[in-house]
């Protein structure tokens, strides 16, 4: 590179207005804890340059910049004679940046800056380097580092050489001419000077601030005084002046002065540091300027005088140069210099007398902390001297004394220290021999484990984690450590677990811990001056390992209870809760059941599905996680136990037996029903006594054994796979004891009338009573006894049945029915009428002799052929019409009754002749409408409901003809002869009539009709709701059983 010599040269750095962008850099902070200082060396040596920043809060690396001058990045001139290092400890979390110097030239020296940065963070220190050198003006050209220079070594004739506006000739130059300038006015840095062209060709906005800014630059001498003058537009706006971007604040240095619209910055006493770029803000806008100091070189006034002197005497050289505060080094048999001045020599003779050493210094151990005590003696007792420790000077402190009586030199330290073993030399002054020993600081091993601030010793880690225990430890010389776990010596050259050992701790390393892991360790060290041993007890959390198979108890509709077993091992923390999950066991999909910790070994998980089969899981929790799951529990079916039986009543008590009836229960569930358990317990005690030993599927079940008149309680449960039910019990007591009770003959409806049936028909007439005890039944025909070939009568507990397979004539008559039960009789009359055939009737006893005749037949005398002429004629005499006149008839009569028409008819004995009259009338013929048609239901029946004691009737029409015949059933049995129902049909209408239902009469009822063309019929469902009296149920079972 050549030589920059012309003023005009700015380098490959930044413009000024690029400087003057350095200014808006973040607030200034503490970053640095170690800035670089000043130095001084000679032309050809090396210096080091050292910053050191902090780390502890950085979470990168904070980028550094150094600089030379005001703006000369040195980043870009690293080579032979400039080399940046950066280095990171990370013990101390400090980042060391470096620069090197190596073979420094006179140029090189000036003011540095070091800048770092870390986000919105900025810190920064300026120091000075001085090169000591002859100045020549053959010297090397100033080299790549050289920029103040360029100011300060100009040519005295550049120097008288008249200024020319090198600005005003480019502007107003072709561009192919600017290289041509340059080599005329010396300008070597052509490129910066055409960014700085470029940027001059803009158009200037006028500033509203200033009326006339700061010069481009200015110049001083060293010591001198420089005033920056700026014109201002408006003299009210607060001006800032800047240095290197950082602010002045008014010193004795610096003065500030106001004239009209003058303001003045006056920087007195000007030093190598006020070298540098300035700046004036007013409001937005800004002036620069830049500041060079030039050095006067320093002159000496008077030289050294030659001096002779001996050995402890006190000599003064003195000598004077031409400037005030100059920077003065002394050196002994070499060259020394002023800044840019010749150096100067002064010989010096001394006499020397010779050297005694009367005690030599001896070797000592010293425990650490005791005193520490170094003793000699030479002769001459004058002479003093300085004492060394391995090679470095000690000086006297607070804790050091050194000590010189006469002839006895004593270096004493109050309390040892590491630091004070190693070698100590005295050396007396003015001599070239030494006193020589050795000192040996020992210390006991000592094991620090304050450090660890884990109560107990306990170190507490994860598995799986890495574990590195680092324990500081002391002694001298450095002790061996030695780790063991029980008996087992753990070494350095373990794979997973390791110990090593260091200047000032040990460290054990667990690369990835395990449950084994957890244990005490015991470190054992050991040196000259003692031993040391220290237990630390390491805990391997983990989490637990998975709970016991869960079992089910029990099990309800949509619930059950499970229980478990806690894990066998906790995880080294204890358990804090558990989670629960369950699925179908035809599903793999899991399903959580408890979001907060369940911390029982019990729970009971609900909304499940009946019938269908489930498993169930658990997880165990601890303060590090979450164990896997432990095995599904066996397979369970959610099962509900059926309601309560319901409407449990009283049937019948003995002496010995009590007969107990019930309904199914209202909701049995998927577990269906198996059947039922009848207990009992006696009035005053607790105890229930199973009845029936197997359950039974009736709704009926009889207790046998009782004592007679006790009082007992009994209650009846549903079974089912899923248990019994809730009990249904009866409300009060029963006593155990047979109940006498009056006699009473219930006579069903169609008996309360004549019964009539032909003869060769069955009669079969079912009587029901009651009575308590069982009654006793007698039969009566017309007062007398019956005969039991005749009829047939059998009795039972609740009713008696006369039985007559073929009935005759002779069977008619009054038959009475007597039920005695102790005192108590009841009787009953039956009308029982056997009815035939007419044999024949004649036409003189025709009224008496008939009740009705239903057919009236006449004979056409030419045809010989009979036809019916009058059906069901309830009279004795007729009028016959329709005749045809002309003909001749014959007439017979046939007797008619329930049986049919008699076997004979009675014939008249003369025919009768119908005359001719003169007129004869012919009638019109007519067709005849045919009405007949199957039956039709045109109203059907229609589904209801009836309440208990109360009647209930059943309607519906029907269209036929003929006439059909109606037929009613329930549940698809006729109803025939059942005094609980009336059926009645009036033009079609036809009407059921229940009497006083009960819940046994609900069911399907059908209305039939039928004649010779078809039949059709109707359906309707009646459901009786309501409870009756329990001797209302007695009633209406004996009915219905008789039915």
């Amino acid at each position: 590179m050549g030589r920059k010599d012309s003023v005009w040269s700015l380098g490959e750095g930044q413009l000024p207005e690029d400087i003057d962008k350095q200014i808006e850099t973040p607030p200034l902070s503490t970053l640095l804890i170690e800035k670089p200082l000043g130095g001084s060396i000679t032309v050809g040596g090396d210096i080091t340059f050292i910053a050191k920043v902090e780390a502890k809060d950085l979470l990168r690396k904070p980028s550094i910049k150094w600089f030379k001058g005001k703006w000369m990045d040195l980043a870009s001139k690293t080579g032979k004679h400039l080399q940046l290092k950066e280095s990171f400890d990370r013990f101390t979390k400090i980042h060391t940046f470096e620069m090197h110097i190596i073979k420094a030239k006179e140029n090189y020296a000036g003011n540095y800056r070091c800048e770092v940065t870390y986000k919105d963070k900025f810190d920064s220190c300026s120091f000075d380097l001085e090169v000591k050198g002859l100045y020549s003006e053959g010297q090397e050209d100033a080299g790549e580092l050289d920029f103040s220079g360029l100011l300060k070594h100009r040519e005295p004739k550049q120097e008288e050489t008249p200024e020319v506006d090198v600005w005003e000739i480019l502007k107003n130059a072709r561009p192919d001419e600017y290289e041509k300038i340059a080599f005329t006015y010396g300008i070597t840095d052509l490129r910066g000077l055409l960014k700085r062209l470029k940027k001059t060709k803009k158009e200037e906005k006028k500033s509203e601030a200033f009326a006339k800014k700061l010069e481009t630059a200015y110049q001083v001498d060293k010591g001198g005084k420089i005033r920056f003058i700026v014109d201002m537009a408006d003299p009210t706006v607060e001006l800032k002046w800047y240095k290197n971007g950082q602010e002045i604040r008014p010193t004795p240095k610096y003065i500030f002065e106001h004239k009209g619209t003058q303001r003045i910055m006056v920087i007195n006493n000007c030093q190598i540091n006020d070298d540098a770029a300035y700046s004036v803000v007013a409001g937005d806008e800004k002036s620069t300027t830049e500041l060079f100091v030039k050095e006067l070189p320093i002159n000496i006034v008077k030289e050294l005088e030659p001096v002779k002197t001996t050995v402890n005497e006190r000599i003064e050289l003195e000598c004077e140069v031409s400037e005030e505060g100059a920077k003065v080094k002394w050196y002994k048999q070499t060259y020394f210099n002023f800044g840019k001045c010749s150096s100067l020599l002064a010989p010096l003779t001394l006499l020397v007398k010779p050297l005694k050493i009367i005690q030599d210094l001896e070797n000592v151990t010293v425990m650490l902390g005791q005193p520490l005590k170094l003793h000699c003696e030479i002769y001459p007792g004058n002479v003093p001297g300085r004492w060394y420790l391995n090679g470095k000077l000690i000086q006297a402190s607070d804790r050091i004394n050194i000590l010189h009586r006469a002839k006895n030199h004593r270096l004493e330290a109050e309390s040892s220290t590491i630091h004070d073993a190693g070698d100590y030399t005295f050396v007396p002054e003015g001599y070239s021999q030494s006193l020589c020993a050795k000192v040996h600081v020992i210390d006991p091993p000592r094991v620090h484990l304050d450090a660890l601030n884990c109560p107990d010793n306990t170190v507490t880690i994860v598995a799986g984690n890495k574990l590195r225990l680092e324990i500081p430890i002391s002694g001298e010389p450095a002790p061996r450590v030695v780790w063991m776990k029980g008996e087992r010596v753990i070494l350095d050259t373990g794979s997973r677990v390791r110990a090593e050992t260091f200047a000032d701790h040990t460290c054990l390393t667990i690369d990835v811990t395990e449950r084994e892991d957890t244990g005490n360790y015991k470190i054992v060290l050991q040196n000259e001056a003692g031993e040391d041993t220290a237990s630390i007890k390491i805990k391997v959390v983990d989490i637990p390992d998975p709970p016991q198979a869960p079992l089910v108890p029990a099990v309800g509709g949509d619930w059950c209870t499970m229980t478990w077993d806690p894990p066998h091992y906790d995880g080294g923390s204890p358990i804090l809760g558990y989670f629960i999950e369950r699925k179908k066991k035809q599903s793999s999909r899991w399903m959580r059941l408890n979001f907060d910790l369940c911390k029982e070994t019990t729970f009971e998980p609900k909304k499940m599905i009946e019938g269908v089969p489930y498993e169930v899981r658990v997880f165990a929790v601890n303060a590090i996680g979450v164990s896997k799951p432990c095995e599904p529990s066996k397979p369970f079916i959610p099962l509900a136990v059926t309601s309560e039986p319901t409407n449990l009543i009283v049937d019948d008590v003995t002496d010995t037996t009590v007969t107990m009836k019930w309904r199914p229960p209202d909701t049995i569930g998927a577990a269906g029903l198996d059947g039922y358990q009848v207990e009992y317990c006696f009035e005053g005690t607790d105890e229930w006594i199973v009845s029936n030993t197997e359950i039974t599927e009736k709704t009926k079940y009889t207790i046998t054994g009782l004592p007679p008149e006790t009082k007992i309680l009994v209650r009846v449960k549903a079974i089912n796979k899923a248990g019994p039910s809730p009990p249904r019990t009866t409300q009060h007591s029963i006593l155990v004891k047979e109940v006498i009770e009056p006699p009473k003959i219930r006579i069903p409806r169609h008996l309360k009338q004549t019964y009539i049936r032909k003869v060769g028909e069955v009669v079969n007439l079912v009587v029901p009573f009651m009575g308590k005890p069982r009654p006793k039944v007698s039969w009566l025909k017309n007062g007398e006894p019956i005969e039991a070939s005749q009829v047939s009568i059998r009795n039972t507990d609740c009713d008696s049945i006369i039985f007559i397979r073929r009935a005759e004539r002779k069977h008619s008559g009054k038959y009475e029915m007597a039920v005695q039960v102790e005192k108590h009789v009841d009787t009953a009359l039956l009308d029982i009428q056997i009815v035939g055939r007419f044999t024949s009737v004649a036409l003189s006893a025709w009224a008496s002799a008939v009740l009705h005749y239903p057919e009236s037949r006449q004979k056409d005398y030419g045809t010989l052929e009979w036809y019916t002429c009058v059906e069901h004629y309830h009279r004795t005499c007729v009028t016959v019409t329709e005749l045809v006149v002309g003909n001749e008839y014959f007439f017979r009569v046939f007797a008619e009754n329930m049986c049919g028409l008699s076997e004979s008819a009675t014939v008249t004995k003369d025919s009768a002749l119908i005359v001719k009259q003169g007129l004869q009338l012919k009638n019109p013929e007519y067709i005849d409408y045919d009405f007949t048609e199957p039956p039709k239901f045109t109203q059907p029946l229609v589904d209801t409901f009836a309440i208990a004691g109360y009647n209930a009737t059943l309607n519906c029409s029907v269209r036929a003809n003929p006439r059909p015949k109606v037929i009613w059933m329930k549940n698809k049995i006729m109803i025939i002869d059942d005094p609980r129902y009336r059926m009645f049909s009036n033009q079609g209408v036809c009407t059921l009539e229940i009497r006083k239902p009960s819940p046994f009469d609900g069911g399907v009822y059908t209305c039939k009709a039928i004649n010779d063309l078809g039949e059709a019929q109707v359906e309707c469902k009646l459901e009786v709701k309501g409870h009756l009296t329990e001797m209302k149920d007695v009633n209406f079972c004996a009915v219905a059983s008789i039915t």
